[in-house]
Order: structure tokens, then C-alpha cells, then sequence
């Protein structure tokens, strides 16, 4: 770990650590990320508000992973923030604590750094090279400035991801491939619908997401399309994009009547169509009904898959027909490896190099006090730069060995070149 010269608790040299515990659908299933995913909003204040160690907390939440950054004060503290993150979680989730420790994987340093890298170039994501992704990664960052909880090197961070995210999607055009879950979900949905130009669909919700599946059903063809929003806000995303909206307070399933595709992804608490609403309204209609559930917490009860005539396409259906990885795929993983490593080496730079400047200060400082000291009668401006000069000349060696080991993250080289920068003293003015 880095040698910094600011204090932690006990007067211990310290060092802020990035912190990240990640929990996604590689490892999980979606019913437990769905249930870690509780109330999500409220964790990264409650951190930083209730633990001492974790200075700020950035919370990325998607259909398919639960993530979250901390700007911790020191190394020794890891175990720490990570029981805080723990009880805090299980608080909403109804885990154990152990349970929901076990569920999170944790990374440190470059390791969180090239974790959310890849993150926000799609490399982890459900369906590779997706995009939406890269503007949820900076949402959060948004709803951590508007929390109160973001801090410098988290600000550093998620801004260095979205660099990255945009130079992988020019480098490789994986992005450029389209490829998306609501993609994904509406290629697997079309199979059992009309032409696209004669889809009758509604759509639930009004968040990003919701934005997301509107502009890809308008790209496939899709002309009727009316908004339901169980919060009361379709009328005003509706009218803002040139489609219609369900009334508020309308009973959505009632609404369902002569429907071919209903796409969902509201991300309510609880679903907003349920198996006996569903069969209620749809007891005299014999149309087929496809029904895409893109919301982590089910907007629509799994269970209408049992109802005749009644196809449900969720995110475990997107994840089991996702296409395969292709060859832009390895170039982009180099390319997020190398914007990685150059990130961690700038961090350790900018956090390193505080103590070597404080120690050339002191030295080059204090001979600059020693020299205006003098009295105008008695200085001697040829030997003044000669000695400005054997003074610079005898900081420059250990300057550039501490520079260069704090790129390489050596702590113990730094640490020899800063003790030899310490040993260094302030010269001898002599009057002339």
C-alpha cells in the first residue's frame, strides 16, 4: 500500500483505499441480486454517514448487478467497511449479514479500477458490449453528488471509467454492434409477434430503461405504443416522445385488451401485473400475449407464463439466448488491462507525491531563507546558483527514483528514496 503523508486514526501512516464490492448475475442468481437490490438509493448515505472509515460511496444498480465503490481512509479498515456494507445491506434485504458478505465479492485499488472499467465498456454485462450500461455508470455518479456522498477519487474513477467506455466503443465498435438487453429481449419476443408495423404495445414505466426499449421498438417499426406509468408520470413522458399514454389510475391489466407485446420495466416495488389480474382480463381474449419483464424486481408476476396464449421473456430468458462474444471483445478487454494500469499509476502518483514535494520544500525552501537572510553586502549571486544548483542536483536522484517507484507501485523503493530525501539537509549559506 502506498506511504502517504496524511494521518489515520492512531496516528498511523495511511493511505485512501478504493474500495469495491461487486455482486452481478455471473455469479448470482437474478432473485438474489433482486433482493441485495432492496432500497438500494439509501445505502451509500447511510455509509458514509454512520462509518468513520468510508469517506464516500458510489452505488451502481442495474437490471443484472449491485455494485458499490467506497473511498476508504485506510487499508487495515477494509474489513470494516465491508461488515458496515454487510449489516447495512442485510438491513433491506432480509439476508444474514454473513450471507450477504459472502454474495460480495471485493476488490481493491487497480483491482476496482479495472473491474468498473470493464463494467462501463459492457464487458460484464449480461449481453456483451451493451451500452446502456455506460449511462447508468454515470447516473450514479449523479445520485452519489446528489446524496452527498461521492468524494475526489471517486470522482476521478467513475469519470476515468466513462473515458475508457467511450475510447473502447471508438477503438473497437463494439458498442456500435447494437447489441443490448432490451435488444436481445425484443429479438426473442418478435418471434411470436405480428409485424413490427402492427404491434399493439404498452409499455410500463418511465425511467431510463423505459426510454431505452421506446426508441428500440421505434427502430424496429413498432407505431403503437402507449405508456403506463404506475407512479402517474406517462403523461408527460408520453407527450415528450410523440407516443400515448394510459391514463393514471387506469387498471393496467384491464388496459391489456387486443395487446400483442407488453414491455416492462418499471422497476417498482412489487409486481404491477399479477397472474389473477392477467387471467381476469384476459378471460375472453384469445389474442396472444407476449410479455417482456426487463425489471430486476418483476413488474410482472413470472408466474403468467402458465396462462394460455400468455409468453413471458425476463432477464433469464435475455441471459440464456444472449449472443456470443465476438473478436472486438479481446481487443476491448486490452484495451480497459492497459486504462487500468495507467489509471492506478497516475493515482499513486498524485497520492505519493505530496511527501517528495514536502521534503524538496523543505530543503529548497529553507536555503532560499538562508539566502534572503542575508544582507545585500554580503551575498555572492555567482556562488548563490552554484549552490542552488548542487542542491537541486542533490534532490534530483531521489526525487526520480520516488516518482518513478510510486508509477510502479514499489512502496519500498519509494520509501528508500524518500528516506534519502529526508537525509538531505538544508545547506550551509556562507557569507561572501
Amino acid at each position: 500500500m502506498p506511504i502517504v503523508p496524511d494521518k489515520c486514526r492512531g496516528g498511523r501512516i495511511c493511505a485512501v483505499v478504493l474500495l469495491s464490492l461487486v455482486a452481478s448475475h455471473r455469479e448470482l442468481d437474478l432473485a438474489v441480486l433482486e433482493r441485495l437490490s432492496s432500497d438500494v438509493h439509501a445505502v451509500g448515505r447511510e455509509l458514509v454517514g454512520a462509518s468513520p472509515s468510508i469517506a464516500g460511496a458510489v452505488v451502481l444498480a442495474t437490471c443484472n448487478r449491485f455494485e458499490l465503490y467506497l473511498d476508504v481512509d485506510d487499508a487495515a479498515h477494509t474489513p470494516e467497511a465491508r461488515d458496515a456494507v454487510a449489516a447495512t445491506v442485510a438491513a433491506r434485504s432480509g439476508y444474514d449479514a454473513r450471507k450477504v458478505a459472502a454474495h460480495l465479492a471485493v476488490g481493491t485499488g487497480s483491482e476496482s479500477a479495472a473491474h468498473l472499467f470493464a463494467v462501463a465498456s459492457g464487458l460484464e454485462s449480461m449481453v456483451v458490449g451493451e451500452r446502456e450500461i455506460a449511462g447508468q455508470v454515470r447516473r450514479a455518479l449523479s445520485t452519489a453528488r446528489q446524496d452527498g456522498t461521492t468524494t475526489g477519487a471517486l470522482e476521478q474513477l467513475f469519470q476515468a471509467a466513462s473515458r475508457v467506455s467511450r475510447r473502447v466503443e471508438a477503438a473497437t465498435g463494439l458498442g456500435a454492434t447494437g447489441r443490448s438487453v432490451v435488444g436481445v429481449a425484443l429479438d426473442i419476443a418478435e418471434r411470436d409477434l405480428p409485424a413490427w408495423a402492427d404491434v399493439r404495445c404498452v409499455l410500463v414505466g418511465t425511467g431510463s430503461y423505459a426510454g431505452a426499449s421506446l426508441a428500440a421498438l421505434k427502430a424496429r417499426g413498432c407505431r403503437d405504443v402507449r405508456v403506463y406509468s404506475p407512479s402517474g408520470r406517462a403523461g408527460q413522458f408520453a407527450a415528450a416522445r410523440g407516443v400515448a399514454a394510459v391514463p393514471a389510475g387506469t387498471d393496467l391489466a384491464a388496459e391489456l385488451a387486443g395487446v400483442d407485446l407488453v414491455v416492462a420495466c418499471s422497476g417498482a416495488a412489487g409486481a404491477v401485473l399479477t397472474v389473477d389480474a392477467l387471467a381476469a382480463a384476459r378471460a375472453e381474449d384469445a389474442r396472444p400475449l407476449t410479455v417482456v419483464d426487463l425489471a430486476l424486481r418483476h413488474d410482472v408476476d413470472p408466474g403468467v407464463r402458465t396462462l394460455p396464449g400468455v409468453r413471458l421473456v425476463s432477464l433469464t430468458t435475455v441471459a440464456e439466448h444472449a449472443p456470443a462474444e465476438h473478436g472486438a471483445v479481446a481487443a476491448a478487454r486490452d484495451l480497459v488491462e492497459q486504462a487500468a494500469e495507467q489509471y492506478e499509476a497516475e493515482r499513486r502518483s498524485r497520492e505519493w507525491n505530496p511527501a517528495v514535494v514536502a521534503e524538496r520544500t523543505r530543503v529548497l525552501g529553507g536555503l532560499e531563507q538562508a539566502l534572503t537572510g542575508l544582507a545585500d553586502g554580503l551575498r555572492d549571486e555567482r556562488a548563490e546558483r552554484a549552490l542552488r544548483r548542487r542542491t537541486r542536483a542533490a534532490l534530483h536522484g531521489p526525487t526520480v527514483r520516488a516518482r518513478e517507484a510510486a508509477r510502479t507501485g514499489d512502496g519500498a523503493a519509494y520509501a528508500r528514496a524518500l528516506a534519502e530525501l529526508a537525509a538531505i539537509d538544508v545547506p550551509q549559506v556562507q557569507p561572501a
